[in-house]
């Protein structure tokens, strides 16, 4: 775990709360690009502080618990883009939680409380209702067809069989299969079949 906090005692209160459990430790901080989870603790939580983050850690799949003494004051989906996966308020802070939501993170989880968790949930079912279903996609940015599709390759059917139980011709099989192979990267049918799986889709 990194932590990048400015205040001198805030970081030795945390960096204690670390040595309480096995399965955390501190990486030094001109390290901080190997941490599976980067603490940072502010005040407040506004748009400059979701872009400092940035210079925190460069890394795209960077992954942040902050810790929030004040306000939240930045839209919950930015946060999340930026790499926010856990959020604390200082005020509610107990090093049994922070522990618990640190590991929750680094498996790949996130913790957030409960208004924000309504904010997100809010803000995700906007985007899914006003912006992506009127253009046949969800939140993955794949449509329901080509869902089917993959669906039905992992089942191991031959593009002339799906095309048959969908009704559709294997030209547009064809065209659904590659379209989102195209748009996704992804290499041939099995990246795409794993693809779908570790998103959930199928």
């Amino acid at each position: 775990m990194g932590i990048h906090v400015p205040d001198a005692v805030i970081r030795a209160g945390l960096a204690s709360y670390l040595q309480q459990d096995r399965r955390v430790r501190e990486i030094p901080s001109d390290r901080m690009h190997e941490a599976d989870v980067i603490v940072v603790a502010v005040d407040t939580v506004d748009a400059s502080a979701l872009e400092q983050l940035r210079a925190v850690s460069n890394r795209a799949d960077a992954r942040f618990v902050m810790v929030v003494g004040k306000q939240w004051q930045a839209d919950i989906s930015t946060a999340v883009d930026r790499g926010v996966r856990g959020v604390l308020w200082r005020d509610a802070f107990t090093p049994p939680m922070f522990l618990r939501t640190l590991v929750t993170v680094a498996e790949g989880g996130g913790s957030f409380p409960p208004a924000l968790q309504g904010t997100l949930m809010e803000q995700v079912q906007w985007t899914q209702r006003e912006v992506l279903t009127p253009r046949g996609l969800n939140a993955s940015g794949v449509s329901a067809r080509e869902v089917d599709v993959l669906r039905l390759v992992a089942e191991g059917e031959e593009l002339s069989e799906i095309a048959v139980k969908l009704s559709y011709s294997e030209r547009t099989v064809k065209y659904i299969l590659y379209g989102l192979m195209k748009r996704m990267q992804l290499r041939n049918r099995a990246h795409a079949v794993s693809y779908a799986i570790r998103s959930g889709l199928i």
